[in-house]
Order: structure tokens, then C-alpha cells, then sequence
């Protein structure tokens, strides 16, 4: 494994290079194309160079892209994420953010399982009511990360970065916690439980899950804080607390079943409010900020990297191709239904509702964690055709919807607030 990810940090390194002198695409997407090439020339060439290709397979094969992901990595991720996140602005858009990350997903989550079960059939591919339903949890959780510099070059007003960027983050944690509770669902069904019982665990998972990791978040992060305070001038000690709060604080989130993503979110918006109040030492704020970012790049480079080598553990089939094409369009109809129900909630003071819905439909890009999850499911649970559209998805939604989303920010927004 250890080779594995030397190789896979080495191609990050190599390509973010190719990426920033000549191709000039912004990094997390111009990565993933050049992997997704990469992995596609190798393939091709079985025939040429079948010694390595069978290394190539080696080495996606043991580098696990969801353990490395949802027990590695994503720790560090939303913390390093969140810790820019003012709470303060945060604050201001907590009913849109709390509707997006909540109602939006469960909506989201109904719709596309519905439509991709109702399809399905008519292309030979007759997959289960609930694990079209696992495709709507693991699909529907938009990631901040490819889109958060687009944004910024767009000049996006500020509340609705707030609103893109707050949202991703915690529904991360939310779609997790949707998708184990669909999980639950289709293994009590293999055990005929009854109905009541079974709602009753989900119930209860999603108030250990969800409220749990969002309480056991806030405490750690606090502990922590008090920590980093009392040593502030020592800006090495500081970076190695943090360090261990994002490793052994998301380890025992696992051991105390609460959610890790959700815990490290609300520790990071914590800490990094705290390190910046001008009572804090400027320059251990200054070092600490700057070792999480180079961090947070690395692990983006990484990331996107792993995904686009990802497409070699596909099968393809003329039908799951087909349905791919339709889940495009089927997730961003759930994605604008699902935004336009609780919006219309809100009392808002745009000019335009339906620009905003439509930007915040283009800006729910997916990335990792719906891989992820795709590879975590059972064979029996139709793993293969979903993994299959959870990547075609991830692949549209990162490369055209990353790649437009600033014209359609500049054509829709050509005067934002500031």
C-alpha cells in the first residue's frame, strides 16, 4: 500500500506541475482529467504492455480508494475546509444551509432513487427499490471542494459562496448518516424485521450519528482550543494538537458511533475562528494557516488523482452507460427540486430566485465521498451498475459543471453584493 500511495503522490505532484505551466485548468479538475487519460491509455495498452498494465491494476487495487478516503482522508479534508468557514456568516445563512443540508438531501435522495427504479427496468437493468435509494444517499451529498476557487475567480457575493460552501460541508455528514440508515433498511429487509422496529434504529442512528457527531464535534474542538491557548506562542505544538484532534478525534468518533465528518467540521470552524481573533498570535495563526493549506492542497491533489484512476475498476456495459446519461440529468432536476422546495421557505431578498436556485443547482458538485460510499456497498446490492453512474455522475459533475459554473455565475450575477 505504502508504494501504492508514493506512486499516487507522485502523479499528484506531476500533474498539478503539467496543470499549472501548460494546461491552466483550475487544479482539482485539470488532475482528475489527466488521471482519467492516464488511466485510459494504460488500459488500452493491455494488449502492448500487459506487465503494466497488470501493475497499473496492482495499484489501484491495493491503495482502497474508500478506506483511504472515508478513514484517511476526509478527516483531515473538512477540517481543513471548514477552517476558513466565519462563523459569524455562517450564522446569517444557518436556516438556508440547515434546509439545503437536511431536507435537501432526504428530497434529493427520494426523487433520484424513484426515477432510477422506474427507468431501470427499461434497460435491463432491474435494480431494487432501496438500492436505488442507496444511489440517491450517496449521490446527492454535493463536495466543496472542486468548486470553491471557481467561485472565487467568479466573484460570487458572498452569501451564496456561504451558502454553497456551509452547505457541502455538513451535508457530507448528513448524506453519510441517509446513507447508513438506507443501509439498514435493506438489511432488515434481507431479515423480514418489522417496519416500526427498523424506524426505530434509524431513528435512534441518526440522533447518535448526526446530533452525537455535531455535540462530540463542539467538545473536542473546545478542549483543544483551550489547549492551542495556553501554548500559542509555541506555533509547532499548536499544529500537532490540531493534527491530533483531526486523527484521534475522528478514530474514536468511529468507537463512540457518532459522525466523524460532521465533528471535524464543527472542531474546524472553532479553532479556525479562534486562531483568528486578534488576541491570538499572529504568527502561530499565520503558520498554522499556512501548514493546513498546503496540507489541504496535497490531499486535493491527491483526491482527484485517486478518482480518475478510479475508472478502471469499471465494467462497462452499453446499459449502465445509458442509465449514467439519464442519472445526469435526473441528479440535477433532484438538485433543483431539492433546493427550490426549502428556498421557497426563506424569506429572501433577491431579484431573482431562480438565478440563485440555478447557480446553487451547478455549484452541488459530487466528488469522493459519492465514490466512496459506491465502492463500500455489497456485491448483492447491485454495487456494480451503481458504481458505474455514482462515477459517469461524478465525472459530468466535476468536469462540465465546474468548468461553466463561473460563465453561469457572470452571465446570471453580473453585479454581486458584496
Amino acid at each position: 500500500m505504502l508504494q501504492s500511495f508514493s506512486i499516487i503522490i507522485s502523479l499528484a505532484a506531476l500533474f498539478s506541475y503539467l496543470n499549472y505551466r501548460w494546461v491552466k485548468l483550475p487544479t482539482t479538475i485539470g488532475l482528475m482529467i489527466m488521471a482519467v487519460i492516464t488511466a485510459i491509455v494504460i488500459i488500452l495498452s493491455k494488449s502492448i504492455i500487459p506487465g503494466f498494465y497488470e501493475f497499473f491494476c496492482e495499484l489501484v487495487l491495493n491503495l482502497d480508494f474508500e478506506k483511504v478516503l472515508m478513514e484517511g482522508m476526509l478527516g483531515f479534508l473538512l477540517f481543513a475546509g471548514a477552517l476558513h468557514i466565519n462563523i459569524y456568516e455562517l450564522f446569517e445563512q444557518k436556516k438556508s444551509i440547515f434546509l439545503f443540508a437536511t431536507i435537501g438531501v432526504l428530497t434529493s435522495t427520494i426523487i433520484v432513487g424513484a426515477g432510477v427504479f422506474f427507468l431501470a427496468p427499461f434497460l435491463g437493468l432491474p435494480i431494487p427499490f432501496l438500492h436505488c435509494l442507496l444511489f440517491g444517499a450517496l449521490i446527492s451529498p454535493t463536495d466543496p471542494i472542486a468548486v470553491i476557487s471557481i467561485l472565487k475567480e467568479a466573484k460570487v457575493s458572498k452569501e451564496l459562496e456561504m451558502k454553497i460552501e456551509g452547505e457541502s460541508l455538513f451535508n457530507d455528514g448528513i448524506g453519510v448518516v441517509v446513507f447508513t440508515g438506507v443501509l439498514l433498511l435493506i438489511e432488515a429487509q434481507h431479515h423480514a424485521a418489522g417496519g416500526g422496529e427498523v424506524m426505530k434504529e434509524v431513528g435512534v442512528l441518526f440522533l447518535e450519528e448526526a446530533v452525537g457527531g455535531l455535540l462530540y464535534g463542539a467538545l473536542i474542538g473546545f478542549i483543544t482550543w483551550k489547549l492551542i491557548e495556553s501554548i500559542q506562542e509555541n506555533s509547532q505544538l499548536a499544529i500537532l494538537l490540531t493534527l491530533s484532534l483531526v486523527m484521534g478525534g475522528y478514530a474514536l468518533a468511529g468507537m463512540l458511533h457518532v459522525s466523524g465528518p460532521l465533528a471535524m467540521v464543527v472542531a474546524g470552524i472553532l479553532i479556525g475562528n479562534k486562531i483568528s481573533d486578534p488576541k491570538f498570535s499572529a504568527s502561530s495563526n499565520k503558520q498554522m494557516s499556512a501548514f493546513w493549506g498546503v496540507l489541504d492542497e496535497t490531499l486535493n491533489a491527491i483526491l482527484f488523482v485517486l478518482i480518475g484512476l478510479v475508472i478502471h475498476l469499471l465494467h462497462f456495459e452499453s446499459s449502465y452507460i445509458y442509465l449514467g446519461l439519464f442519472c445526469i440529468l435526473l441528479v440535477l432536476f433532484a438538485r433543483f427540486i431539492s433546493l427550490f422546495l426549502p428556498y421557497s421557505l426563506l424569506k429572501n431578498e433577491e431579484n431573482s430566485k431562480i438565478n440563485t436556485i440555478t447557480i446553487l443547482t451547478l455549484g452541488g458538485l459530487r466528488g469522493g465521498i459519492s465514490i466512496a460510499l459506491a465502492l463500500s456497498i455489497n456485491e448483492s446490492y447491485s454495487r456494480e451498475p451503481i458504481l458505474f453512474i455514482t462515477y459517469i455522475v461524478v465525472l459530468f459533475s466535476i468536469i462540465v459543471q465546474g468548468l461553466s459554473l463561473g460563465k453561469v455565475v457572470k452571465k446570471l450575477m453580473p453585479t454581486p453584493t458584496s
